[in-house]
């Protein structure tokens, strides 16, 4: 039995009106990482409570933990769900990360709207020819790619890299003509996970390369620029965690300042992950602290979503500018 669907039927849409609007509008759209039902009740109720159009996004990781067609109805009753609290936020649903043309094959027949090919780590040949074969089957599809040039550091799910690798201006006109994509994804000293950075104590960690930003923007101007790893790891959440038995210690990421001053430029896509996992666990570890005998899920769970939506709010308000904009 085939299983194909298009994420039409699931109320979904993809990315193009999104990052036209983004981009002309100065600010840019939100998109969250979740892997369970609590994170994305949080970020739909967030979202739809500060009207902002919003982007959910599964790592391969997060597709194999959650199951591929599990995920599928999450999606559709996300939608149901934002709907029926009368809001008409638009709701894209993306590949974060896939690495093969298969993968990003099988997602775009189950119902993603959108899919991010990640060549980096090809030769620029190879990814190339990899990210056109990607846009090629996406596209008959009406499904948005997002590609990537230049490498970031850090650990994501599958994701590793030891060093960053800046995006390169001078190939982004020729990768976007030759591959089609319809958003890139850039390195411009943003990182993966919680430990963006090593800095000495009391140190800001370093400004993001806002230059090699311009130079693109000036190569292609108004093409939709994404930054991934952009969690300004809330340092509150990092000491809960470290109050109550975590131990995360010199946990350190990008200014909520400077994700504003990229979300006003050409950046009409940010990524958001370890953030939401770092809000969720804080209060999961206080939560059990302060209450040794419970042992609900519901409760701890239900503390966590709470802080979750109260973050998500303040991200789309206060740092991308994306409330108000559906």
């Amino acid at each position: 039995m085939s299983q194909n669907v298009s994420y039409k039927e699931l109320g979904l849409v993809n990315t193009r009106d999104m990052f036209k609007k983004a981009v002309n509008g100065g600010y840019a759209i939100p998109a969250y990482n979740f892997n369970n039902l609590e994170q994305l009740q949080a970020i739909m109720v967030a979202c739809a409570e500060t009207s902002s159009p919003v982007i959910v996004q599964v790592s391969k990781g997060a597709r194999e933990y959650a199951n591929q067609t599990m995920l599928r109805y999450m999606a559709m009753g996300a939608v149901a769900m934002v709907r029926e609290m009368g809001s008409n936020i638009p709701i894209a649903l993306h590949l974060d990360h896939g690495d093969t043309f298969e993968l990003c094959k099988s997602c775009v027949d189950t119902g993603f709207s959108s899919v991010m090919i990640d060549g980096s780590h090809h030769s620029y040949e190879d990814n190339v020819a990899l990210t056109r074969k990607v846009v090629e089957y996406a596209h008959a599809h009406d499904v948005t790619v997002e590609g990537e040039l230049g490498v970031l550091a850090g650990i994501e799910d599958e994701v590793q890299a030891e060093h960053s690798t800046y995006t390169k201006p001078e190939e982004v006109e020729d990768f976007v003509k030759k591959t089609g994509v319809d958003s890139l994804a850039i390195s411009i000293g943003t990182s993966h996970g919680a430990f963006k950075f090593k800095v000495k104590e009391g140190e800001e960690p370093p400004p993001l390369r806002f230059d090699i930003l311009e130079e693109i923007e000036r190569r292609i101007p108004g093409f939709p620029i994404v930054l991934h790893g952009a969690s300004s790891v809330v340092p509150e959440y990092v000491e809960l965690i470290n109050a109550y038995g975590g131990k995360m210690e010199g946990a350190v990421g990008v200014s909520e300042a400077q994700l504003r001053r990229a979300a006003a430029s050409a950046v009409c896509k940010i990524n958001i992950d370890s953030d939401g996992r770092l809000a969720v666990t804080a209060r999961i570890r206080e939560f059990l602290a302060k209450n040794p005998g419970e042992f609900d899920p519901r409760k701890y769970l239900g503390v966590a979503r709470k802080e979750l939506i109260k973050l998500i709010k303040h991200k789309n308000e206060a740092v991308l500018g994306s409330a108000g904009k559906a």
